[in-house]
């Protein structure tokens, strides 16, 4: 490629896939997105080479345009990516370009896109303590009269929420972008209602709601309910989340649209 013939995508894909050294290729971002592409999307490609091969394609390292953006990794990097980390989720849901594995490429994205069992139950029980501690803190401001911070810690627990139902279900948790997208065409479960086996001593549940009786109840404004989404062993399947955890997803995404703070559900 010259200065007066820039590298894009479809040129790019023909000279990677007649490098051997190119085991795959997988496209990310809007364009792996159905309905998501608009004009200002551009190729965002990951490059994976053969461990330890050799190639003249490792000069496009790097290489960022509007129009193309490349990831050049080895096999064993592209494994390793987002494991854990910001990246797993726009892994889970790429678009495989060029499979030179047998399916092998396509098998580790499958592997990004669903949490095992333990690490489910270890991520979604680490995001429940952080959503209890940012709910907590905001009601304390909100009591305190210091209603910048506590619409910030309020705003702060979303996230955490979000990545606690999503870990439940054994997913990576989508980028805000994609948050709609992605529960239109894979609704988080909305499972029957009924008792959760009894978690015994203390919990950021118990704390968080007994802290909120001490204090007169519930600012109307502030999202409760983390009555529902003690995870207990849910992640090792021996109890399920409550509906009013998913119940609180779906006011939050209603809300988003008209209300600067994503919170409340109007249940006790």
């Amino acid at each position: 490629m010259t200065a007066q013939q820039p590298l894009v995508y479809d040129a790019f894909v023909e000279l990677a896939a007649a490098d051997s050294a190119v085991v795959g290729l997988v496209l990310k971002g809007s364009r792996a997105h159905d309905g998501m592409v608009t004009p200002h999307s551009d190729h965002d490609l990951y490059v994976i080479l053969a461990d330890d091969a050799r190639t003249d394609l490792t000069r496009f390292a790097g290489h960022r345009t509007p129009e193309l953006d490349l990831v050049i990794v080895s096999l064993t990097e592209f494994r390793a990516a987002g494991m854990p980390g910001f990246e797993r989720y726009a892994l889970a849901r790429a678009q495989v370009v060029l499979d030179r594995l047998d399916g092998g490429i396509a098998r580790i994205l499958a592997d990004k896109a669903r949490l095992g069992a333990d690490e489910a139950f270890k991520v979604s029980s680490d995001w429940l303590d952080a959503y209890a501690n940012s709910l907590y803190r905001s009601v304390k401001n909100h009591r305190d009269g210091q209603a910048l911070a506590a619409r910030l810690d309020a705003a702060e627990s979303v996230r955490c929420l979000l990545e606690m139902l999503f870990a439940l279900d054994h997913r990576p948790r989508p980028y805000n972008k994609y948050l709609e997208w992605e529960l239109a065409r894979q609704p988080l479960p909305r499972p029957a209602a009924a008792p959760l086996h009894p978690c015994r001593g203390d919990s950021p549940r118990g704390r968080a709601r007994r802290s909120a009786g001490r204090m007169g109840g519930r600012p109307q404004s502030h999202a409760t309910s983390v009555r529902g989404t003690e995870i207990c062993s849910y992640g090792r399947g021996t109890c399920r989340p409550s509906q009013h955890a998913s119940g609180l997803l779906f006011r939050i995404l209603s809300d988003a649209r008209g209300s600067p703070v994503l919170l409340g559900t109007g249940e006790g």
